[in-house]
C-alpha cells in the first residue's frame, strides 16, 4: 500500500521529468501575484479616500461597487473579462484580462479593510495635525494613514495571501501559472505526483506570510487574565 501511495504521489521519477515545467508555472505565479496584489492595494486604497472626502451619494455608489464585486464569484468575473470584454469589441490581452478581473474584486476587499483603519483613528489625530497646521493631504498622508494601516496590517497581510491564492484561477483561461502546469502534467503523465508538488510550491510560497499574519495577530491580541496553574 504504501509503495502504491509513493508511486501515484510521491513519484521522484515523474518529478524530475516535469520540474521544469512547474518551476515555470511558479514563476508565473510570482508574477501574477506582483501584479494582482499592488493593483489591488492602490485601487483600493482609492476607494477608501474617495469614501472619505465624497459626498453622502457618491459613498453610496461607491458602497454599493464595492458590495458589488465583494459579492461577484472571481471565476466568474475573470470568464465574462476574458470573454466579453473582446465581444464589445476592446482588444484586451489575457494579462490585461486579469488584471482587471482580479482588481476588481480585490480591490473591494482592500478598499473595506483600508476604511475601517481610517475610520478606526480618533478624530483627535486629525484636529491635532491641523492645530499644528498641517493640510488635510499632509494630516491624511503622515498621521492619518499610517494609524490606519497599523490598526488593520493584520487583514491587510490575510487578504494578500488570499489574493496570492486567488491567482491559481487564471489556469481556466489557460495561463501556464502553477496550478495550469500540475494539471498539464498530471494529465500527460497520468499521475497525481504534480499536483502534490504544486501545492507544496505553494505551502513554501505562502507560509512565511502565514507566519507574518500570526505574529501581527499576537502582537495585537490582548494579554490573556488566566492565571498561571503553577
Amino acid at each position: 500500500m504504501l509503495e502504491d501511495i509513493r508511486e501515484n504521489f510521491l513519484n521522484y521519477e515523474v518529478l524530475v521529468d516535469v520540474h521544469g515545467l512547474l518551476l515555470k508555472g511558479l514563476l508565473t505565479t510570482l508574477q501574477l501575484a506582483a501584479m494582482v496584489v499592488p493593483l489591488g492595494l492602490i485601487v483600493g486604497l482609492g476607494l477608501a479616500v474617495a469614501h472619505l472626502v465624497a459626498g453622502p451619494r457618491v459613498r453610496l455608489g461607491l458602497a454599493m461597487w464595492i458590495d458589488f464585486f465583494r459579492a461577484f464569484p472571481p471565476l466568474v468575473l475573470l470568464i465574462y473579462v476574458y470573454y466579453g470584454v473582446p465581444m464589445a469589441g476592446a482588444d484586451i490581452s489575457t494579462w490585461a484580462s486579469i488584471a482587471l478581473a482580479f482588481t476588481l474584486n480585490t480591490s473591494a476587499y482592500f478598499g473595506e479593510i483600508f476604511r475601517a483603519g481610517i475610520e478606526s483613528v480618533p478624530r483627535s489625530q486629525w484636529d491635532a495635525a491641523r492645530a499644528l497646521g498641517m493640510r488635510w493631504r499632509h494630516t491624511f498622508a503622515l498621521v492619518v494613514l499610517p494609524q490606519g494601516v497599523r490598526a488593520v496590517l493584520p487583514d491587510l497581510v490575510s487578504n494578500i495571501v488570499t489574493v496570492s491564492q486567488l491567482t491559481a484561477l487564471a489556469a481556466v483561461i489557460a495561463v501556464p501559472e502553477l496550478l495550469r502546469a500540475a494539471l498539464v502534467t498530471q494529465g500527460t503523465t497520468y499521475n497525481a505526483t504534480p499536483l502534490i508538488a504544486a501545492a507544496l510550491m505553494y505551502l513554501v510560497l505562502l507560509w512565511p506570510l502565514i507566519r507574518v499574519l500570526n505574529h501581527l495577530e499576537q502582537r495585537r491580541r490582548p494579554t490573556s487574565n488566566i492565571p498561571d496553574r503553577r
